[in-house]
């Protein structure tokens, strides 16, 4: 079943003190035990800005990735108080980092912002975790697949390295809500996004493709079944280490 490999990416939010240093640890220790299929998927963890250089310090030569959550839509240095840029990220040895999350898209970020954090960050060669999902009301009025074209060509160049890009699509009106797609229906749209990126970027790069949105112990199961999806961005779950561990236990069950 499993023929590629899988990410499982923990996106810790506004979360996370020095100590907390103790779940990647335990994940770690997990992952280096799971001898028979740890081989087949690589696991990311975005801390909040003020742990990612003591974490990535920690983890630098280990096979757990940590990732920034967002960064600034400028690059370099500059006078904007309290923003951190791609190049200042990239500088302290973190190379993934989390674009377009809807929670950011909510607090004002623009599809022109996320346009520049795409082409600030893929300069400084990161590989990027681009989110992209419709809210209830694009839903409800059955425009799902005219949303998420719309937020990939407005992000997206075809000069860009999609090697480099990974799309996360998290339904807006699933994420934290409990409320999860069938499988079916997940399986229509990650076979949709990737026609609709080989064709009009004109790439024959194998995009992969993440969901996110409620995805939790009990809800992976569900998905086990989808070989075009090529894993999962987790929220609230990758704050424990047990919860984010069993996910990875029972999708491989």
């Amino acid at each position: 079943m499993i023929g590629h490999i899988k990410y499982f990416v923990g996106n810790w939010k506004m979360f996370g003190i020095p100590r907390s240093i103790k779940i990647i640890d335990r994940i770690n220790s997990f992952f280096n035990k799971d001898k028979k299929n740890n081989k087949s998927y690589k696991i990311a963890i975005a801390p909040p800005h003020t742990l990612i250089q003591d974490f990535s310090n920690k983890y630098k030569n280990k096979k757990i990735i940590i990732s920034a959550q967002n960064c600034y839509h400028k690059d370099s240095f500059g006078a904007h108080t309290g923003q951190i840029s791609p190049f200042m990220i990239k500088n302290i040895g973190i190379k993934f980092i989390i674009i377009g999350h809807s929670e950011n898209r909510a607090s004002g970020e623009t599809d022109k912002i996320i346009q520049e954090k795409i082409q600030f960050t893929l300069k400084n060669n990161f590989k990027v975790f681009l989110c992209i999902g419709e809210n209830s009301t694009e839903k409800r009025k059955k425009k799902t697949f005219t949303v998420l074209k719309n937020q990939l060509k407005s992000a997206l160049n075809k000069r860009y390295n999609f090697n480099n890009i990974i799309i996360a699509y998290e339904p807006v009106w699933s994420i934290g809500t409990g409320k999860i797609l069938s499988p079916n229906e997940l399986k229509k749209i990650i076979i949709f996004l990737k026609k609709f990126i080989k064709n009009h970027f004109k790439k024959k790069t194998h995009i992969k493709i993440l969901y996110g949105g409620s995805v939790d112990k009990k809800s992976i199961y569900k998905f086990k079944s989808i070989k075009e999806l090529d894993g999962f961005l987790i929220g609230s779950a990758s704050k424990s280490s047990k919860n984010f561990i069993d996910i990875i236990k029972n999708f491989y069950k």
